[in-house]
Protein backbone atom coordinates (compact mmCIF):
# COMPACT_ATOMS: atom_id res chain seq x y z
CA UNK A 1 0.00 0.00 0.00
CA UNK A 2 2.84 2.36 0.92
CA UNK A 3 4.55 1.54 -2.38
CA UNK A 4 1.36 2.37 -4.36
CA UNK A 5 1.04 5.65 -2.45
CA UNK A 6 4.65 6.57 -3.27
CA UNK A 7 4.12 5.80 -6.96
CA UNK A 8 0.92 7.88 -6.98
CA UNK A 9 2.71 10.84 -5.35
CA UNK A 10 5.54 10.55 -7.86
CA UNK A 11 3.06 10.65 -10.74
CA UNK A 12 1.38 13.71 -9.26
CA UNK A 13 4.78 15.43 -8.93
CA UNK A 14 5.70 14.64 -12.53
CA UNK A 15 2.29 15.87 -13.73
CA UNK A 16 2.81 19.07 -11.72
CA UNK A 17 6.25 19.64 -13.26
CA UNK A 18 4.90 18.99 -16.76
CA UNK A 19 2.03 21.35 -16.14
CA UNK A 20 4.47 23.96 -14.88
CA UNK A 21 6.64 23.54 -17.98
CA UNK A 22 3.59 23.79 -20.19
CA UNK A 23 2.53 26.92 -18.33
CA UNK A 24 5.99 28.43 -18.69
CA UNK A 25 6.00 27.61 -22.40
CA UNK A 26 2.58 29.20 -22.78
CA UNK A 27 3.78 32.30 -20.91
CA UNK A 28 6.90 32.45 -23.10
CA UNK A 29 4.82 32.19 -26.26
CA UNK A 30 2.39 34.77 -24.95
CA UNK A 31 5.24 37.19 -24.17
CA UNK A 32 6.79 36.56 -27.59
CA UNK A 33 3.46 37.21 -29.23
CA UNK A 34 2.98 40.32 -27.11
CA UNK A 35 6.41 41.67 -28.10
CA UNK A 36 5.62 41.02 -31.75
CA UNK A 37 2.28 42.76 -31.42
CA UNK A 38 3.97 45.72 -29.67
CA UNK A 39 6.50 46.04 -32.50
CA UNK A 40 3.71 45.77 -35.06
CA UNK A 41 1.69 48.39 -33.20
CA UNK A 42 4.67 50.79 -33.42
CA UNK A 43 4.26 50.96 -37.18
CA UNK A 44 3.83 52.85 -39.37
CA UNK A 45 6.38 55.41 -38.18
CA UNK A 46 7.42 58.76 -39.64
CA UNK A 47 10.99 59.92 -39.00
CA UNK A 48 12.59 63.16 -40.14
CA UNK A 49 16.13 62.14 -41.00
CA UNK A 50 19.43 64.00 -41.44
CA UNK A 51 18.72 64.57 -45.13
CA UNK A 52 15.73 66.68 -44.11
CA UNK A 53 13.18 64.27 -45.52
CA UNK A 54 10.38 62.48 -43.70
CA UNK A 55 10.84 58.72 -44.00
CA UNK A 56 7.65 56.68 -43.75
CA UNK A 57 8.23 53.10 -42.60
CA UNK A 58 5.03 51.07 -42.86
CA UNK A 59 6.18 47.75 -41.36
CA UNK A 60 8.95 46.55 -39.09
CA UNK A 61 12.04 45.98 -41.31
CA UNK A 62 13.12 42.37 -41.76
CA UNK A 63 16.17 42.96 -43.97
CA UNK A 64 18.61 45.81 -43.18
CA UNK A 65 21.67 47.14 -45.00
CA UNK A 66 24.09 49.49 -43.21
CA UNK A 67 26.33 51.80 -45.21
CA UNK A 68 28.66 52.89 -42.41
CA UNK A 69 30.37 51.12 -39.44
CA UNK A 70 28.79 53.27 -36.71
CA UNK A 71 25.27 52.39 -37.88
CA UNK A 72 26.25 48.73 -37.99
CA UNK A 73 27.57 48.76 -34.42
CA UNK A 74 24.38 50.42 -33.21
CA UNK A 75 22.23 47.89 -35.07
CA UNK A 76 24.02 44.94 -33.47
CA UNK A 77 23.90 46.55 -30.02
CA UNK A 78 20.12 46.81 -30.46
CA UNK A 79 19.84 43.09 -31.25
CA UNK A 80 19.31 43.52 -34.99
CA UNK A 81 22.20 41.31 -36.09
CA UNK A 82 19.91 38.61 -37.51
CA UNK A 83 18.33 41.21 -39.81
CA UNK A 84 21.58 42.51 -41.28
CA UNK A 85 21.97 41.44 -44.92
CA UNK A 86 24.53 44.00 -46.09
CA UNK A 87 27.31 46.15 -44.64
CA UNK A 88 30.20 48.39 -45.71
CA UNK A 89 33.70 47.13 -46.46
CA UNK A 90 35.00 48.98 -43.39
CA UNK A 91 32.79 47.23 -40.83
CA UNK A 92 34.86 45.25 -38.33
CA UNK A 93 32.73 45.05 -35.19
CA UNK A 94 31.21 42.91 -33.84
CA UNK A 95 32.98 39.83 -35.22
CA UNK A 96 29.69 38.35 -36.51
CA UNK A 97 29.50 41.16 -39.07
CA UNK A 98 32.27 39.47 -41.08
CA UNK A 99 29.68 36.93 -42.28
CA UNK A 100 27.44 39.66 -43.71
CA UNK A 101 27.61 40.56 -47.41
CA UNK A 102 29.80 43.56 -48.30
CA UNK A 103 28.29 46.36 -50.39
CA UNK A 104 31.34 48.58 -50.99
CA UNK A 105 33.21 51.34 -49.23
CA UNK A 106 32.78 55.10 -49.49
CA UNK A 107 31.15 54.57 -52.87
CA UNK A 108 28.64 51.80 -52.19
CA UNK A 109 27.51 49.43 -54.95
CA UNK A 110 23.90 50.41 -55.67
CA UNK A 111 23.16 47.28 -57.71
CA UNK A 112 24.56 45.08 -54.95
CA UNK A 113 22.40 46.76 -52.32
CA UNK A 114 19.26 46.38 -54.47
CA UNK A 115 20.05 42.69 -55.07
CA UNK A 116 20.01 42.07 -51.31
CA UNK A 117 16.34 43.19 -51.23
CA UNK A 118 16.48 45.22 -48.01
CA UNK A 119 13.42 46.99 -46.69
CA UNK A 120 15.62 49.51 -44.83
CA UNK A 121 19.00 51.05 -45.66
CA UNK A 122 20.81 52.87 -42.85
CA UNK A 123 22.77 55.69 -44.48
CA UNK A 124 24.64 58.55 -42.80
CA UNK A 125 24.81 62.33 -43.07
CA UNK A 126 28.47 62.09 -44.10
CA UNK A 127 27.30 60.31 -47.27
CA UNK A 128 24.94 63.02 -48.53
CA UNK A 129 27.26 63.42 -51.51
CA UNK A 130 25.87 60.06 -52.67
CA UNK A 131 22.34 61.43 -53.21
CA UNK A 132 22.14 59.90 -56.68
CA UNK A 133 22.79 56.47 -55.18
CA UNK A 134 20.16 57.06 -52.50
CA UNK A 135 17.64 58.08 -55.17
CA UNK A 136 18.28 54.89 -57.12
CA UNK A 137 17.59 52.87 -53.98
CA UNK A 138 14.39 54.82 -53.27
CA UNK A 139 13.28 54.42 -56.89
CA UNK A 140 13.69 50.66 -56.36
CA UNK A 141 11.20 50.90 -53.49
CA UNK A 142 13.78 50.74 -50.69
CA UNK A 143 13.49 52.98 -47.63
CA UNK A 144 16.68 54.97 -46.99
CA UNK A 145 17.14 56.51 -43.54
CA UNK A 146 19.98 59.04 -43.27
CA UNK A 147 21.23 58.98 -39.68
CA UNK A 148 22.51 62.26 -38.20
CA UNK A 149 26.18 63.10 -37.95
CA UNK A 150 27.44 63.19 -34.38
CA UNK A 151 29.93 65.50 -32.72
CA UNK A 152 28.72 64.98 -29.14
CA UNK A 153 27.30 62.27 -26.93
CA UNK A 154 23.85 63.83 -27.24
CA UNK A 155 24.12 63.43 -31.02
CA UNK A 156 25.05 59.76 -30.56
CA UNK A 157 22.05 59.17 -28.31
CA UNK A 158 19.86 60.78 -30.97
CA UNK A 159 21.21 58.52 -33.74
CA UNK A 160 20.78 55.39 -31.59
CA UNK A 161 17.16 56.31 -30.86
CA UNK A 162 16.54 57.09 -34.54
CA UNK A 163 17.75 53.63 -35.60
CA UNK A 164 15.80 52.01 -32.75
CA UNK A 165 12.56 53.69 -33.82
CA UNK A 166 13.06 52.85 -37.50
CA UNK A 167 13.75 49.19 -36.71
CA UNK A 168 10.92 48.77 -34.20
CA UNK A 169 13.19 48.32 -31.17
CA UNK A 170 12.63 51.63 -29.43
CA UNK A 171 12.66 50.00 -25.98
CA UNK A 172 16.10 48.51 -26.66
CA UNK A 173 17.48 51.84 -27.91
CA UNK A 174 16.18 53.68 -24.83
CA UNK A 175 17.81 51.06 -22.60
CA UNK A 176 21.12 51.29 -24.46
CA UNK A 177 21.19 55.08 -24.22
CA UNK A 178 20.38 54.94 -20.50
CA UNK A 179 23.23 52.47 -19.93
CA UNK A 180 25.66 54.71 -21.80
CA UNK A 181 24.58 57.75 -19.79
CA UNK A 182 25.02 55.86 -16.52
CA UNK A 183 28.55 54.72 -17.42
CA UNK A 184 29.51 58.20 -18.58
CA UNK A 185 28.21 59.71 -15.34
CA UNK A 186 30.26 57.19 -13.35
CA UNK A 187 33.39 58.35 -15.17
CA UNK A 188 32.48 61.99 -14.51
CA UNK A 189 32.13 61.26 -10.79
CA UNK A 190 35.58 59.64 -10.70
CA UNK A 191 37.04 62.66 -12.48
CA UNK A 192 35.65 65.05 -9.87
CA UNK A 193 38.65 64.19 -7.69
CA UNK A 194 41.00 65.84 -10.21
CA UNK A 195 41.46 69.46 -9.16
CA UNK A 196 41.89 72.23 -11.72
CA UNK A 197 45.59 72.68 -10.94
CA UNK A 198 46.16 68.95 -11.52
CA UNK A 199 44.44 68.83 -14.91
CA UNK A 200 46.72 67.72 -17.73
CA UNK A 201 46.91 69.25 -21.20
CA UNK A 202 46.45 66.60 -23.89
CA UNK A 203 47.28 66.78 -27.59
CA UNK A 204 45.28 64.30 -29.68
CA UNK A 205 46.71 63.35 -33.06
CA UNK A 206 43.99 62.03 -35.36
CA UNK A 207 46.18 62.03 -38.46
CA UNK A 208 49.97 61.80 -38.50
CA UNK A 209 52.81 63.53 -40.34
CA UNK A 210 53.34 65.08 -42.78
CA UNK A 211 49.84 66.59 -42.44
CA UNK A 212 49.04 66.43 -38.75
CA UNK A 213 45.41 66.87 -37.75
CA UNK A 214 43.92 67.27 -34.29
CA UNK A 215 40.52 68.00 -32.79
CA UNK A 216 39.42 71.32 -31.37
CA UNK A 217 36.09 72.37 -29.87
CA UNK A 218 32.78 70.81 -30.98
CA UNK A 219 34.27 67.34 -31.43
CA UNK A 220 33.92 64.02 -29.63
CA UNK A 221 37.48 64.10 -28.44
CA UNK A 222 37.10 67.56 -26.91
CA UNK A 223 34.02 66.36 -25.01
CA UNK A 224 35.82 63.19 -23.93
CA UNK A 225 38.73 65.24 -22.57
CA UNK A 226 36.28 67.51 -20.76
CA UNK A 227 34.56 64.49 -19.16
CA UNK A 228 37.83 63.24 -17.63
CA UNK A 229 38.89 66.75 -16.52
CA UNK A 230 41.72 67.15 -19.03
CA UNK A 231 42.53 70.22 -21.14
CA UNK A 232 42.53 70.04 -24.93
CA UNK A 233 45.87 71.37 -26.27
CA UNK A 234 43.90 72.53 -29.33
CA UNK A 235 40.99 73.88 -27.31
CA UNK A 236 41.35 77.28 -28.98
CA UNK A 237 40.52 75.67 -32.35
CA UNK A 238 37.18 74.39 -33.70
CA UNK A 239 36.49 71.04 -35.37
CA UNK A 240 39.19 68.95 -37.04
CA UNK A 241 42.18 71.21 -37.73
CA UNK A 242 45.59 70.85 -39.32
CA UNK A 243 48.48 71.84 -37.07
CA UNK A 244 52.18 72.31 -37.74
CA UNK A 245 54.82 70.51 -35.71
CA UNK A 246 56.15 73.90 -34.59
CA UNK A 247 52.73 74.83 -33.19
CA UNK A 248 52.50 71.52 -31.29
CA UNK A 249 55.99 72.00 -29.84
CA UNK A 250 55.00 75.51 -28.73
CA UNK A 251 51.91 74.13 -26.95
CA UNK A 252 54.13 71.57 -25.14
CA UNK A 253 51.38 69.16 -23.97
CA UNK A 254 51.62 66.99 -20.84
CA UNK A 255 50.24 64.00 -22.74
CA UNK A 256 50.09 63.01 -26.42
CA UNK A 257 47.45 60.56 -27.62
CA UNK A 258 47.45 59.25 -31.18
CA UNK A 259 44.40 57.55 -32.66
CA UNK A 260 45.54 57.09 -36.26
CA UNK A 261 47.58 53.93 -35.74
CA UNK A 262 50.94 55.69 -36.22
CA UNK A 263 54.07 54.19 -34.72
CA UNK A 264 54.78 55.74 -31.33
CA UNK A 265 58.51 55.28 -31.93
CA UNK A 266 58.32 57.30 -35.18
CA UNK A 267 56.27 60.01 -33.48
CA UNK A 268 58.87 60.45 -30.74
CA UNK A 269 61.66 60.78 -33.35
CA UNK A 270 60.17 63.84 -35.04
CA UNK A 271 62.42 66.91 -35.12
CA UNK A 272 62.23 68.81 -31.85
CA UNK A 273 59.72 66.46 -30.24
CA UNK A 274 62.29 65.05 -27.82
CA UNK A 275 62.00 68.40 -25.99
CA UNK A 276 58.25 67.95 -25.44
CA UNK A 277 57.19 67.33 -21.86
CA UNK A 278 54.98 64.40 -22.94
CA UNK A 279 57.88 62.69 -24.74
CA UNK A 280 60.43 63.33 -21.98
CA UNK A 281 58.07 61.96 -19.32
CA UNK A 282 56.96 59.02 -21.50
CA UNK A 283 53.37 60.19 -21.66
CA UNK A 284 52.72 59.24 -25.30
CA UNK A 285 49.94 56.73 -25.87
CA UNK A 286 48.00 55.05 -28.63
CA UNK A 287 44.20 54.77 -28.51
CA UNK A 288 42.02 52.45 -30.59
CA UNK A 289 40.72 54.59 -33.48
CA UNK A 290 37.28 52.97 -33.50
CA UNK A 291 36.74 53.51 -29.77
CA UNK A 292 37.75 57.15 -29.97
CA UNK A 293 36.08 58.29 -33.17
CA UNK A 294 33.25 55.93 -34.16
CA UNK A 295 29.95 57.41 -32.91
CA UNK A 296 28.37 54.35 -31.38
CA UNK A 297 27.93 52.38 -28.14
CA UNK A 298 31.67 51.73 -27.69
CA UNK A 299 32.50 55.43 -27.30
CA UNK A 300 32.21 54.96 -23.54
CA UNK A 301 35.01 52.38 -23.74
CA UNK A 302 37.01 55.05 -25.56
CA UNK A 303 36.48 57.51 -22.70
CA UNK A 304 37.56 54.86 -20.18
CA UNK A 305 40.72 54.02 -22.17
CA UNK A 306 41.57 57.71 -22.52
CA UNK A 307 41.04 58.30 -18.79
CA UNK A 308 43.29 55.38 -17.81
CA UNK A 309 46.10 56.65 -20.05
CA UNK A 310 45.91 60.27 -18.93
CA UNK A 311 45.17 59.68 -15.22
CA UNK A 312 46.28 56.11 -14.38
CA UNK A 313 46.22 56.78 -10.62
CA UNK A 314 42.61 57.97 -10.68
CA UNK A 315 41.18 55.51 -13.19
CA UNK A 316 42.47 52.04 -12.30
Amino acid sequence: MKKLTAIWLSLLLVMGVLAGCAGAETDHKAKGSQNKETATAAFPVSIKDAAGKTVEIKEQPKRIVSLIPSNTEVAYALGLGDKMVGRSDFDNYPKEVEKVEKIGGLEFNVEKVISLKPDLVLAHASQLGSKDGFKQLEDAGIQVLTVNDATSFQDVYKSINMIGEAAGVKEASTKLVDEMKTKLNDIKKQAEGISKDKQKTVFVEVSGAPEIYTTGKNTFMDEMLSVIHAKNAAGDQTGWVQMTEESIIKRNPDVIVTIDGSSLADLKKRDGWNALKAVKEKQVFQLNTDLASRPGPRLIEGVEALAKNVYPDTFK
